[in-house]
Order: structure tokens, then C-alpha cells, then sequence
């Protein structure tokens, strides 16, 4: 964009003022700064000198603001434009990660319950998001009806954030308007999971969905993410005289890769093995339905606990620590980045370990 000092003769003054062309617009910004047109003395001169380098001076900063993205010269029709509709352009970017989707998708949900109108850009600011924020504190619900976890909270709160720093990457807003609000402090997740007794007592089982009681087993035995197994192809079940039967993989989540021992026991749930490239377990898939089906097995088990599939690397992390296997080799063998990631588990133990201890007692 070009700013360049002009000069206008107004009612026998020479007013000057500011011409901004950018994309075939103009735009001016009057100074309020006047020039004597026809300086006789010494000192009328000299105050159009003074005047003239104000002037230019106002034109060199506007220049830098406009540079730096900070001057109020913005595409006004971008402002226009519906910050639901950018959110849930973002929500879809993130379609190929069902556990990021399925946060972002709620976020746009509560932000469409939230406004009884659309919102455009320009009306996003620091109390519109302080608004959002009590909203989800106060009266956000989720979809059994009740209010928002604190994981939530913080989950959903943080999408927002998000959103808004690309915003300002994006060039629609000059400052996040989410700065120095404070965010939600995240909860202690629960981690369900079943004991020993409870896994033996659910192989016993029938599923309606064969499958997925195979895959749900074999993540209890290995540790794996839905999103792992679900992918896992044959060439990446591998064996070795050394190692014995692993899976060489790339974490879905952390794009890590993983060389994952399994046990005998957890390789012959697989079947007969496949062409390198297919699918172990061909046609899984997640929906609420799935989960439905998980559930109703669990509880013909007599097992009560809310289950999903992922309580199933929850309890393989749970029982190996049980079993004695070492913090640091648990944490591993789940493909953690940090050890603290993988102690609350060690934690569950701990708590589990006192409840024992309690469960004795004396009439004393």
C-alpha cells in the first residue's frame, strides 16, 4: 500500500492530508494541518516548514503501522465476513482426526447455541469471548444434559483460542481478542479401566460385533489407540528370533514411530495373516452405535463401569504397572513423549493400593 502527503487549498488555507491507494481503493485521512499558501515572512516560512515535516512524519508512521498489519486500513469486507462459518472451516480441516473433529465440531455447536445471530468478525472482541467463557462455565451442557466437565471446558475454551490466533495470522483481525483472558485449568482426567478379573470375565462373552470385541482385547494386550488399530496394516506386524511377534508403526496422535512388542497371545486374536498392504482388522469402524454394542457386552459381564474403547489402553497401562512392570517401560511401551504423561497411571495404582489398605479393620 502507498501513502503519500498531499496538499488541498481550502478556503485560503493549504490543508494537507493523507492518500492511501491499495487494490484500485482510496481511502484519505485529513491531517487537520494547514499550510500558509503564500508565506511572506521569515516566520510564516518557517512554520510551514515545521508544519510540513509534522506532516510527513504522521505519513512515515501511518506507512509503519500499515506495514506492521497494525493501522485500521483492513479489508472491511473481511470483517464482514461470519466467524462460525471460519470456525467450522477449521472444524473440517480437522476432519481426519476424529477425537480433534469431534472437539472442534463441539465448539462450533455451542458457539451456534450460544449466539442467537451469527457473528461477524468485526464483533469478535475481548467480551464477546468473556461471554463465551461463562457461557460454557454456566450454562453449556453436554449431550447427556448436564454441565460441562472441566476437561471440556478447558478443551473447548482452548479451540477458541486457537481459532482466534489464526485469525490474527490470517490478516482479519490485528489482536487476539482472547489475550490475557485467562483459561480454564485443565482436570484430573478419569481413566476407567478394568481389572484383571473383570478382562477375563468379558472374553467370555459374546459381542454382537466379533470384531470389535478382537480389536478391543488386542488393545487391552498391547496397549494400542483406536486410531493405531483401526489403520494397522500387515506389514507392520512384524517377528523376529530376538524380539518375538511387534508391530512397526507411526503413532496416528503423535506421528511418532514405534516398534510395539506383543505377545503370542495378543498376534493369534489377528487371524490369518493378509496381503502386506490390507487392513488387520477390516471394516472397524467408531460411531455411537459401536459404542453401544462395546457397552452392552461389557455389562452382560455383570460390569457396571461406563466403558469405551479407549478404557482399553487404559487398562493395559494399568495392569502392567499392577503386574510391577516399571513406570519408565509402561511409558514406552505407550509411545509416551514425557514420563508425566504416563504417572497418572502410576497414581490409579497408588490410590487403589490405599483403598486395599483401608478395607482391613478391627473393632478395637
Amino acid at each position: 500500500m502507498n501513502v503519500t502527503l498531499r496538499q488541498r487549498n481550502q478556503g485560503g488555507k493549504t490543508s494537507l492530508y493523507l492518500d492511501y491507494y491499495h487494490k484500485g481503493k482510496r481511502k484519505t485521512e485529513y491531517l487537520k494541518l494547514y499550510l500558509d499558501p503564500n508565506p511572506k515572512t521569515k516566520q510564516q516560512k518557517e512554520l510551514n516548514k515545521k508544519t510540513k515535516q509534522l506532516a510527513e512524519t504522521i505519513r512515515a508512521q501511518r506507512q509503519i503501522e500499515i506495514q506492521n498489519g497494525t493501522f485500521g486500513f483492513r479489508d472491511n469486507e473481511k470483517l464482514k465476513g461470519s466467524f462460525i462459518a471460519y470456525m467450522r472451516m477449521l472444524a473440517e480441516k480437522r476432519k481426519s482426526s476424529s477425537g480433534n473433529y469431534g472437539n472442534w465440531d463441539s465448539v462450533v455447536k455451542h458457539l451456534e447455541k450460544f449466539l442467537p445471530h451469527d457473528i461477524s468478525f468485526g464483533e469478535v472482541n475481548r467480551q464477546f469471548v468473556l461471554d463465551f467463557k461463562e457461557y460454557l462455565d454456566k450454562e453449556a451442557k453436554s449431550k447427556s444434559n448436564k454441565g460441562l466437565s472441566q476437561n471440556s471446558k478447558y478443551s473447548y475454551f482452548n479451540k477458541l483460542r486457537a481459532a482466534l490466533k489464526q485469525v490474527v495470522k490470517d490478516g482479519i483481525l490485528p489482536t487476539n481478542p482472547s489475550e490475557g483472558v485467562e483459561a480454564f485449568k485443565q482436570g484430573e482426567p478419569e481413566r476407567e479401566f478394568l481389572t484383571l478379573e473383570e478382562l477375563q470375565a468379558i472374553t467370555k462373552e459374546d459381542c454382537e460385533i466379533p470384531q470389535l470385541k478382537t480389536a478391543f482385547l488386542f488393545s487391552c494386550l498391547s496397549g494400542l489407540r483406536w486410531s493405531d488399530i483401526q489403520k494397522l496394516v500387515w506389514s507392520e506386524v512384524q517377528h523376529s528370533n530376538e524380539m518375538g511377534y511387534y508391530i512397526r508403526f507411526r503413532q496416528k496422535k503423535t506421528k511418532g514411530a514405534e516398534t510395539q512388542p506383543i505377545s503370542e497371545q495378543a498376534f493369534g486374536l489377528l487371524g490369518e495373516r493378509g496381503e502386506p498392504e490390507d487392513r488387520v482388522f477390516i471394516g472397524l469402524k467408531y460411531s455411537a452405535w459401536h459404542n453401544l454394542k462395546l457397552q452392552q457386552w461389557v455389562m452382560k459381564a455383570g460390569i457396571t463401569k461406563t466403558i469405551t474403547f479407549h478404557c482399553a489402553r487404559h487398562t493395559y497401562a494399568t495392569l502392567q504397572l499392577t503386574m510391577g512392570t516399571d513406570i519408565y517401560t509402561v511409558s514406552k511401551l505407550l509411545g509416551h513423549k514425557e514420563l508425566k504423561t504416563t504417572q497418572i497411571y502410576a497414581k490409579i495404582i497408588d490410590d487403589k493400593k490405599k483403598d486395599a489398605a483401608n478395607r482391613i479393620q478391627l473393632d478395637l
